[in-house]
């Protein structure tokens, strides 16, 4: 049987990502702001009296998640499949010798059981086809009262859906890129399915909304979840 070849519109996307990302979703001054809150909702726990010893990212992407932890940190692990997108975070972040860079598959990570002392997924779990596999993946390498700190968007809530006509469509089609197409192909999971896998695996999380504190997926435009982990994982 003769295989398909892929889109163009995705290889085009693809090949420019590493590059456009930052510029796409950081530099505009409303998106910009969004999504930097995004990453401040997760980190809201995590003030500079904390210390963890060995923090793994999975999906770093460009590493524009690193410029909001606010506690210390012994070793931080940058890892994402896309080499080109890890290059440009080494870039940014060359005089800070503690963060290294790996390329590694979220959902498979090369990490000794209970090895790492917190785990962050920021803008992750929405683009993996099995999120409950990587969820218990995440949970295999974090120690006993290590942390798996978890943002997502609220993607198909009736706030984010709104929100994404208001800047980032319009300038993702001014960039060439066929937006609706690629976020079809990008957000995977729908984030009311996502959240009940999080509550299931791991009762008792702190969890946040933002930018309301109403606990409704149509009200926000992204939900955080931080849990502390014990001896019992999902499995």
């Amino acid at each position: 049987m003769k295989r398909f070849e892929e889109d163009a519109a995705w290889v085009d996307y693809r090949r420019r990502f590493a590059e456009v990302y930052d510029e796409a979703n950081y530099t505009q001054s409303l998106q910009g702001r969004v999504m930097r809150a995004s990453h401040q909702l997760v980190e809201r726990p995590f003030g500079p009296q904390r210390h963890f010893g060995t923090v793994v990212e999975v999906g770093a992407g460009t590493g524009e998640h690193l410029p909001f932890v606010r506690h210390s940190f012994d070793r931080y692990v940058l890892t994402d499949h896309d080499a080109a997108t890890l290059a440009v975070a080494q870039r940014k972040f060359q005089q800070r010798p503690a963060v290294s860079y790996e390329r590694q598959s979220g959902a498979e990570l090369a990490f000794e059981d209970r090895s790492v002392d917190r785990l962050i997924a920021s803008h992750v779990l929405e683009h993996i086809y099995q999120p409950h596999l990587a969820l218990k993946e995440w949970a295999r390498v974090v120690r006993d009262g290590g942390v798996l700190s978890v943002v997502i968007p609220t993607d198909p809530g009736m706030a984010w859906r709104l929100g994404r006509h208001l800047g980032p469509r319009k300038n993702a089609l001014a960039q060439g890129i066929a937006y609706d197409y690629v976020m079809a192909r990008e957000h995977v999971n729908s984030c009311v399915n996502l959240i009940a896998l999080l509550r299931h695996y791991f009762p008792g999380a702190t969890q946040a909304w933002w930018p309301t504190p109403i606990p409704s997926v149509d009200l926000n435009l992204f939900f955080a979840y931080n849990v502390v982990l014990g001896a019992e994982r999902p499995c």
